[in-house]
């Protein structure tokens, strides 16, 4: 997404000399740094005939192992004061004004009062259903490393706001998952849970994202599966997940789920929640010999959703996959499945040098078959050369709706063709504005209680984590799209 240097609140009808008492948690983070280490946003929200990705899905792990030791019991609120009551009402100003402008709905007045009388009351506010849907949407809009905003009015949105319980998250993450994924015509999807509150924050999901292949890391340092996952599936594996019977590449992960000031607790993805597709050749035979496979939904679960001050740390969100996302950097990746040396070989390309293209060739190969194998199981993809034509779409429309688009040029020029593309051959304004999607802020702000991961753990009959194994965990290491 875009850059956050912080934020320099606006004067605002509503700010209050002096405030300092703490709202919310810093946000030191930039927007929509998911990822360093989730690799590439994989999530476009491209709907089936239209969209693409409300924010790159693979960028989002990174930073996340540094901190897995905090996750062994319930966390809390930083009391940093870094968000106090003024900037709240200011934010929440800017949001409330913007939905009466954008909607029509008229002079925002009426509803600033009672917002403030809210935040002064309990110290935050609630959205009416029709904010949050507008809030999530425009979130998207704002995300300026996502190339397919396009259709950013087509999100569906799922309030779960009075959902907290981590098996009822698990429950509705699920049932999101089946709607989204529609028989393979995917569907553009968020859902929101519970938003954090004064000394109580809301609920997290620690998958990068719903599904994720697990990475088991071997004695000898290599890793089967993906690598990119190899931190979580310790930690997973920590927790008592028993794993594949036999470590495979393409083992799906659990859900980890953390509600407020409770330990981390697992959920398995049924099996038919999880629409996979093999990935084969239009003209290989021997390509399905290599035993790929992706999933078709990218459903980010773990970046936070900010709208008018208000955070929902746990907000899953999908549109559908552009095949350079799966091709290019999942499958393609060095630091991930590596399969472009595989794939050169088999079409007879020597790999001893970098001059003769074998990479570029195997990589094309790779993001055709990607294509082909989605389209042949009638699962929505898009190609980087249609969402290019349409972000350019998307910027005239913009600027004929009067508003400036913020876009990140690194992240949306594809990472495959990149000057055959049209959105190469220009330059694009970078900057935050909320509504948006962010990173969530270190975990090592949210401490850990003393004995509490123990005895949560003992009461679900979880097997006991070895806290020194936890803190020995590598960091992630970053595969964005990006870097």
């Amino acid at each position: 997404m875009g850059l956050n240097q912080g934020r320099t609140p606006l004067d605002s009808r509503w700010r209050i000399p002096g405030r300092g008492r703490s709202v919310g948690r810093s946000r030191s983070q930039e927007p929509g740094e998911e990822s360093s280490a989730f690799s590439s946003f994989h999530s476009c929200p491209v709907a089936a005939d239209d969209i693409s990705c409300p924010v790159a899905a693979n960028d989002i792990e990174a930073g996340f192992a540094a901190d897995l030791a905090a996750l062994a019991g319930g966390w809390s609120i930083a009391g940093d004061g870094s968000f106090t009551l003024d900037r709240l009402f200011v934010s929440a100003e800017r949001f409330i004004t913007l939905f009466h402008t954008e909607n029509r709905a008229g002079p925002p007045d009426r509803r600033l009062r009672q917002v403030h009388r809210e935040i002064e009351t309990t110290g935050t506010y609630w959205h009416t259903p029709a904010e949050l849907a507008f809030g999530a949407r425009v979130a998207w809009r704002n995300s300026s490393r996502c190339i397919g905003r396009l259709y950013w009015h087509s999100l569906q949105v799922r309030d779960r706001r009075e959902i907290t319980a981590a098996s009822d998250i698990a429950a509705e993450s699920i049932l999101h998952l089946s709607q989204a994924t529609n028989g393979g015509r995917i569907r553009p999807m968020i859902t929101v849970f519970a938003p954090d509150a004064p000394d109580r924050p809301g609920p997290r999901i620690l998958n990068p994202q719903l599904i994720r292949y697990a990475g088991y890391q071997t004695a000898d340092g290599a890793v089967i599966g993906d690598p990119a996952n190899a931190d979580i599936t310790r930690l997973a594996l920590a927790l008592g997940w028993p794993g594949g019977r036999s470590a495979g590449r393409f083992d799906i992960l659990p859900l980890l789920v953390q509600p407020a000031d409770a330990p981390v607790t697992l959920h398995e993805l049924p099996a038919d929640a999880v629409l996979e597709i093999l990935i084969g050749h239009p003209e290989f035979d021997w390509f399905t010999d290599l035993g790929l496979r992706w999933y078709a939904v990218p459903v980010i679960s773990d970046m936070y959703l900010e709208i008018g001050g208000v955070c929902y740390p746990a907000a899953p969100f999908n549109g559908w996959y552009m095949c350079t996302e799966i091709g290019s950097r999942d499958l393609g990746d060095s630091g991930r499945y590596d399969q472009l040396p595989v794939i050169a070989r088999h079409m007879g390309l020597s790999t001893t040098s970098d001059r003769n293209l074998w990479k570029d060739k195997a990589m094309t190969e790779l993001n055709l078959a990607v294509l082909d194998s989605f389209s042949a199981a009638g699962v929505t993809i898009s190609d980087h050369h249609t969402e290019s034509v349409r972000f350019l779409q998307h910027l005239a429309r913009e600027e004929r709706q009067g508003r400036v688009c913020p876009a990140d040029w690194t992240w949306i020029v594809p990472p495959a063709a990149s000057s055959a593309t049209p959105v190469f051959h220009r330059y694009y304004q970078n900057f935050d504005q909320t509504p948006n999607f962010y990173r969530h802020p270190p975990l090592a702000s949210r401490q850990a209680r003393p004995g509490q991961a123990e005895a949560g753990q003992a009461e679900a009959g979880q097997a006991e984590l070895d806290q020194a194994e936890l803190d020995r965990l590598p960091r992630w290491q970053a595969s964005s799209d990006r870097r």
